[in-house]
């Protein structure tokens, strides 16, 4: 290796071990965490911890709810935020001027399609991994999503997601509280090794323990970080904002190079952050975050506790200790239909009690009321209102999805600026790096080809609400006047086409459910049309009697002042 390669890899392994230090404390809650809320990360954040595969790992739960629960909220968040049968988001210029503009709008119109189709190929992994971020979010309340280029052995590309472990990820802010760079310690086995990195860069005992096909894993390191001397415009690593490094954490410590790198070349970078990471809630002074999962920690415990007791106060119950007398019996048979005799003495008085096991049903109602608490913190009991109560009318419906949004926009909101929109801007990088997106319109092209990220999920929605709750109170109130007064024109102020419009929008009405402007307009001529001719209908009688007297009249000679006095007369 160079002096330069020597320098980065001393620099990578320190910064590496000093973020081991800093969030070891961390690491102990997330072990506390995953006992008992998901086993399967057990063991896992620590450098060098080994789980062998198929290791039973719920030996440390007794009760179920905060598992169920966390998987519901992967479920939720994912059909709030990110859900696989609707457009959850659109891109649109930064400037509203330029929207005005025909080209800018079909230009994102299209940008948003390639995206969509880019994302959801099955090759990407983007739904299973998408999974296991929210799944991080609720048990430990930091997510780590790597989103990279995918190059086919049939030349296809396109994106890739994965999903990086808590465990594996060492974090570090900027002064400006942005994650700018991480480590992540990861294992390939020899020949996964030989088949990412350059052989005449890999230590000697990986290559020896490659060449007789060993399955031991070894330890590697990547490293991202801003780079120092970046060179905007250039090409190669320096023109690239961030750095790549990858190292191999044997006693042999060497700068690798990855295959897919130019020759000769031990470093490469990113031209935007590889990761999308976010935090549920986060504490001053913190850079990880917590979640669900932490705040609800003693009432898991509470109740995986409570649960070992009624447990055993159910099977006290179901084979009861029986207490009998010193001189009693000393053989009895439970066997069904058996005759113990000597049970009862002369007076009929049973010689055989059972040991009273306590109170079940408070047991039952103390292990009910932290089940309650737990699927709160997980969201349960909020998404449980709708389906409960289903004859609710429309207008609770409303109010109740108003509710749902304030109480969901703080936390669960966050994940629209701290994870979705960092995944949005690095897969449009990366879908522009491989050539996948169409050329920018000209003043689109001028304008930088500033845009903005509109999201059009359920909860999205959800936050809009209010919009809707607000005009059903007001109109509601409008009508209570107009009953009162019986003047209709106090319902003038509104715009009821604007107004049923954008609240169809709000509450997800599909477009093609809904009438287009054209539609609407032949609607309303038609029914002034039948309207004009059922006036003409009803005034059809009166007309052909006036035309009879006019008639009349004409005959009897009388002028048409005559005509106009003759019905006075």
């Amino acid at each position: 290796m160079t002096s330069e390669d020597e320098k980065i890899v001393h620099e990578s392994y320190t910064e590496f071990m000093q973020l081991q230090v800093y969030r070891a404390v961390f690491g102990a809650h997330w072990e506390e965490v995953a006992e008992i809320v998901l086993p399967t990360s057990r063991n896992t954040f620590f450098y060098g911890n080994y789980n062998f595969p198929g290791q039973k790992k719920t030996d440390r739960q007794v009760d179920a709810t905060a598992m169920m629960a966390l998987s519901r909220f992967g479920a939720i968040l994912d059909s709030l935020l990110t859900p696989r049968n609707m457009t959850w988001h659109m891109l649109a210029a930064d400037n509203d001027y330029l929207m005005k503009n025909r080209q800018v709008r079909l230009y994102f119109e299209q940008v948003t399609k390639i995206l969509f189709k880019e994302r959801y190929k099955p090759i990407t992994n983007f739904s299973s991994q998408n999974q296991l971020q929210y799944q991080s979010l609720g048990a430990f309340g930091t997510g780590c999503h790597y989103i990279d280029p995918y190059y086919g052995h049939d030349g296809a590309s396109g994106l890739r997601y994965k999903h990086l472990p808590i465990g594996e990820i060492f974090l570090s802010e900027n002064h400006q509280g942005l994650i700018d760079r991480f480590c992540r310690w990861f294992r390939l086995t020899p020949r996964q090794a030989v088949q990412k990195f350059d052989p005449a860069t890999l230590p000697e005992g990986i290559l020896k323990a490659a060449e007789q096909h060993s399955e031991t894993p070894y330890e590697f390191l990547h490293r991202v970080c801003p780079r120092d001397d970046y060179e905007p415009g250039r090409i190669g690593p320096k023109g690239m904002t961030y750095a790549s490094y990858f190292l191999s954490l044997t006693p042999e410590r060497r700068l690798l190079r990855a295959r897919h790198w130019p020759e000769g070349q031990m470093q490469s970078g990113y031209y935007s952050f590889p990761c999308a990471i976010s935090r549920y809630e986060q504490t001053p002074g913190e850079i990880y975050g917590r979640s669900p999962a932490m705040m609800v920690l003693p009432a898991i415990k509470t109740l995986n506790s409570e649960k070992k007791d009624f447990l055993t106060q159910g099977h006290r119950a179901v084979a009861p200790v029986l207490l009998t007398a010193d001189d009693g019996l000393v053989d009895i048979s439970l066997r069904p239909g058996a005759i113990n005799k000597g049970g009862v003495n002369a007076d009929g008085r049973p010689l055989i009690q059972p040991l009273p096991v306590g109170n079940i049903a408070t047991s039952k109602e103390m292990m009910d009321e932290e089940r309650a608490l737990i699927n709160d913190a997980f969201l349960v009991t909020l998404f449980q209102i709708l389906t409960e109560t289903p004859t609710m009318t429309a207008t609770e419906v409303v109010e109740r999805t108003n509710e749902k949004g304030i109480l969901l926009a703080p936390t669960v909101g966050r994940q629209q600026s701290e994870y979705l929109g960092p995944l949005i801007d690095r897969e449009l990088d990366v879908l522009s790096w491989l050539g996948k997106l169409p050329p920018m319109p000209p003043i689109l092209h001028e304008a930088r080809g500033e845009y903005q990220v509109v999201y059009t999920s359920p909860l999205s929605r959800a936050m809009r609400a209010q919009e809707v709750a607000g005009f059903g109170r007001s109109l509601e109130l409008a009508l209570q006047v107009v009953n009162a007064t019986q003047d209709p024109s106090v319902l003038d102020i509104y715009d009821f086409d604007t107004a049923l419009k954008e609240s169809s929008d709000i509450q997800a009405v599909p477009v093609r459910w809904m009438a287009s402007d054209d539609q609407i307009a032949a609607k309303r001529q038609n029914r002034q049309q039948i309207m004009q001719r059922q006036q003409n209908i009803q005034a059809a009688p009166a007309n052909a009697a006036m035309l009879k007297a006019n008639v009349a009249a004409h005959e009897a000679g009388m002028t048409p002042q005559q005509q106009q006095q003759a019905p006075q007369a």
